[in-house]
């Protein structure tokens, strides 16, 4: 019998670097509601009364950017001084410039007479990108990540919806799981620490947390008389969000993918339309992982695509089942080069990367969420797939 722990964190919508995540994805789907061939990197920083917002932007179309920064905020929650954060007064500051024309070049190719538009659309940067699915739980993702967002999401929804106003919108869970033999078995403790209002004692916040949080997430049949609950252990965390620590975009990208459970490239989603394969092909990768999984073809798969600046197809492709495969490796990744089709231009074709479907990715996870409706996250490649084995 092998046994092991394994952990992996969520945070809500109202830490400082998921403010930031929001902004950026909020400015995109503004932008592609108007202009769908828009190219956007957009990043935003978040400090005590300030919000910068900088990247490279290139698109015919106006949007407000002060309004969508001061509706995200008040979405969150951020709508008072007292909260740490005011959308109202705070100052938000612009330095957003074109995307450059050396970039641009290499992925705009296909407007040349005589190219196939699918093999001329380049990659918008070099870089490896990762998928990832496994049949622990019904969304097909690690049990720890999914239970830290599941608890994260919940978090926030009684603090805006069920009338626990002491909550405030910064906060973070964090859950460990014990594996036996590769399944979960139990678990092992959770951490959940929120943000409040100064005047609330601390056993309250505690039970509450505990009642309305932990145990409406996590399995009771997971849970022993040695699984240890922490619920904001220092006993305060009353100044949160940007006023407490500075939020930058991106800075959250184990949170916004399987948790640690699976590698992943470096490349930061938020901000970014699907040229920048960063965000399309991590999709992509999943995708394909989940895919292979919900088909039967292995009960864990990694998928690792790697691209170069301004070309099209994948400069390799990397298959992983950790020895649950039904086929072998190579196999595997002989039905991924002919049954999927991993060049840019045709990722945002099937995967319909052009709409405006990205803010709501920018807390909880990007994987996972049988709570959105996302190409991603479909298995209708699945029963195709079977034949194979």
């Amino acid at each position: 019998m092998n046994k092991w722990l394994f952990t992996s964190e969520s945070v809500t919508e109202g830490h400082p670097d998921k403010v930031c995540d929001q902004i950026s994805d909020a400015i995109l789907d503004a932008i592609l509601e108007k202009d769908e061939n828009a190219r956007v990197a957009c990043e935003t920083l978040a400090t005590t009364g300030l919000i910068l917002i900088t990247g490279e932007i290139s698109t015919n179309a106006y949007v407000d950017f002060t309004h969508i920064v001061r509706e995200t905020l008040r979405e969150i929650g951020y709508d008072r001084a007292k909260y740490g954060f005011d959308c109202e007064t705070c100052s938000v500051l612009s330095a957003i410039k074109e995307q450059s024309p050396d970039i641009a070049m290499g992925v705009d190719r296909y407007k040349e007479e005589g190219i196939d538009e699918y093999d001329a659309f380049g990659a918008g940067d070099q870089g490896m990108m990762f998928g990832y699915a496994c049949n622990e739980t019904k969304e097909l993702m690690p049990l720890p990540i999914s239970l830290a967002h599941k608890m994260s999401k919940r978090l926030s929804d009684i603090r805006k919806y069920e009338g626990y106003d002491y909550l405030r919108p910064d906060g973070k869970t964090q859950v460990t799981v014990e594996y036996v033999d590769g399944v979960p078995s139990r678990i092992e403790n959770v951490v959940v620490s929120t943000q409040h209002d100064e005047d609330i004692d601390i056993e309250t916040i505690r039970k509450d947390i505990i009642q309305e949080v932990i145990e409406k997430i996590v399995p009771q049949n997971m849970i022993d008389e040695n699984t240890k609950y922490y619920v904001n252990p220092t006993g305060r965390f009353v100044m949160g969000g940007p006023m407490a620590d500075a939020g930058l975009t991106g800075r959250k990208i184990i949170v916004d993918t399987y948790g640690g459970y699976a590698r992943h490239g470096g490349g930061a989603f938020s901000g970014k339309d699907a040229t920048k394969v960063d965000r399309s092909a991590a999709y992509y990768a999943r995708y394909i992982a989940k895919n292979l999984v919900a088909a039967g073809i292995a009960d864990k798969c990694e998928i690792g695509l790697a691209y170069a600046i301004g070309v099209a197809r994948p400069t390799s492709v990397y298959v992983e089942t950790f020895g649950t495969g039904k086929l072998s490796d190579n196999e595997i990744e002989e039905i991924v080069m002919k049954e999927f089709d991993a060049r840019p231009a045709a990722i945002i074709k099937e995967l319909d990367l052009r709409k405006p479907v990205f803010k709501q990715t920018a807390s909880y996870g990007h994987f996972g969420r049988d709570d959105l409706n996302l190409k991603w996250e479909e298995t209708n490649k699945a029963n195709d797939l079977k034949k194979y084995l």
